[in-house]
């Protein structure tokens, strides 16, 4: 396999051996397998980590969403660092900082230091998803997008298949705090990885940082999503409320006004012009609103609700990860067959329905039919990721393929972000104050919470349904098998 080309006047791209082509794929995996087991592990031990800290598990949401906040504000400038410094030096720099985070949130005595230490993971792991794929982007031609994307998804699929398992044998057995500290040797060995691997892709004419950019628009989505948190748990009053989330979108509509003044911003919002880039970023954000705050939910209804231990938790939990590594093999086929937008209409109706079926979870509910209904929403969003992350390239140029990674995975982490905060507000909205230890009162709370998720997941269909036949066949190779297959 051939690696697309690269302009030679603005971009420093040495051509990968043999070798590095068939690694590269792992080592972008790694990263991907390190930030998802992570994310995965600390979901299932959220009731155990919310007791030795003495807080209530809705509070715990905020350790959750502290980070993908951090990515969120931090994601960014990762193309801008890859471009300046080089991809090895910053996907190296990432992965270093990911795991010095774990260490510290492994330390942790209170949940303001886990908080804050999950920052600092999200420092690296902001770098870490955006820049590999650039790197992939970079590397590979369009054609080879889906099958190379579903490829290095699949470790990553892995991790939330062992994670809730393994966060469950740990909290029983161990200490939640080794949660964190099983970063350590994956993040060691990802940089040795990284540095005798790695392609090393930098700009030879990098434009200066937008630095009133980066605190216009850092400043505006960390305010939001503060909003949200505190809103949840009604620490502030009414007017309190809507004076800080004026001021968010005031800071917002700052950037946007300040972005276009510049040749180069922090974020090119001109791709939004593109109707493929368009559909993939705005309809990946309201899709990911409402799936964002899945992992946040199932884990509070399975045990807090239910009153299953963490390891049964796990077990119930796992089927996700296998539905989504048993449809991989199909989805480039999928999307040659019925288009992008075809496959995304349908995939997100059914998903919200995935999501409404949950709040039928309950105690007489059969074994059977959870893991059933958690195996079917493991594949279609197996299916929703790889459509979504690969059409994003479909009409990019290789000169803005920094720019829209970083917007995109932008997007990405501000609607995982909000679907925690989302959900722990919807539940907590239900839950009496006081009553969120109280079995039903949690569980009636949890199912109102995936009935809004659901139909949000539904009316995302709005922007999916906005592209046209043909769009994306620049990556699905539907042109390819047209030309074959012409009645098909």
């Amino acid at each position: 396999m051939n690696p697309s080309p690269i302009s030679s006047s603005t971009t420093q791209a040495p051509v990968p051996s043999d070798a590095a082509l068939r690694l590269l794929p792992w080592l972008v995996a790694v990263a991907f397998f390190m930030e998802s087991l992570d994310t995965t592990i600390l979901n299932t031990a959220v009731p155990a980590i919310s007791e030795a800290l003495s807080v209530t598990p809705l509070s715990m949401k905020a350790v959750l969403a502290s980070y993908t906040l951090s990515l969120a504000v931090f994601i960014p400038i990762s193309g801008w660092m890859a471009d300046r410094f080089g991809t090895r030096r910053v996907f190296a720099s990432a992965i270093g900082i990911f795991t010095l985070g774990s260490f510290l949130c492994g330390i942790s005595t209170s949940i303001h230091l886990l908080v804050a230490f999950r920052i600092v993971q999200g420092m690296g792991g902001a770098m870490m998803v955006p820049v590999g794929r650039l790197t992939l982007v970079r590397t590979f031609p369009k054609s080879d997008l889906v099958r190379i994307m579903s490829f290095v998804s699949i470790p990553a699929l892995i991790a939330p298949m062992l994670g809730p398992v393994a966060g469950g044998l740990i909290v029983d057995y161990f200490h939640w705090r080794v949660i964190f500290f099983l970063n350590i040797p994956i993040g060691i060995v990802g940089l040795v990885m990284v540095y005798l691997h790695l392609p090393n892709y930098a700009e030879d004419n990098t434009p200066p940082l937008d630095i009133v950019g980066l605190i216009l628009f850092g400043s505006g989505i960390a305010l939001l999503s503060y909003v949200l948190e505190v809103f949840g748990e009604h620490a502030l009053g009414a007017s309190e409320i809507v004076g800080l989330l004026a001021l968010s979108i005031t800071l917002l509509i700052g950037y946007w006004l300040h972005a276009r003044t510049l040749e180069f911003p922090l974020l090119r919002l001109r791709l939004f012009n593109l109707r493929t880039f368009r559909a993939s970023v705005n309809g990946s954000y309201f899709t990911r609103l409402g799936i964002g705050g899945v992992p946040f939910l199932l884990p509070l209804l399975y045990q807090t609700g239910l009153g299953f231990s963490p390891v049964q938790s796990g077990l119930l939990i796992m089927p996700q990860a296998l539905g989504a590594m048993s449809i991989k093999a199909i989805i480039r086929r999928l999307l040659a067959m019925f288009g992008y937008r075809g496959v995304l209409v349908s995939n997100t109706i059914i998903i919200g329905i995935l999501l409404v079926l949950f709040s039928t979870i309950g105690q007489h509910t059969p074994v059977w039919f959870i893991l059933l209904l958690a195996y079917c929403y493991g594949g279609f969003t197996s299916i929703q990721y790889t459509s979504m992350n690969t059409l994003v390239y479909a009409d990019v140029s290789e000169h803005d393929a920094s720019s829209a990674s970083t917007i995109a995975s932008t997007m990405q982490q501000m609607s995982i972000s909000f679907g925690v905060a989302a959900a722990g507000l919807t539940t907590a909205f239900f839950v009496p104050t006081g009553a969120s230890r109280v079995p039903q009162e949690m569980i009636h709370g949890i199912h109102l919470a995936f009935r809004l998720l659901g139909c949000l997941t539904i009316l995302s269909t709005i922007v999916f349904a906005s592209l046209k036949q043909g769009d994306g066949d620049a990556v699905s190779q539907q042109k390819i098998l047209r030309q074959h297959h012409p009645d098909g």
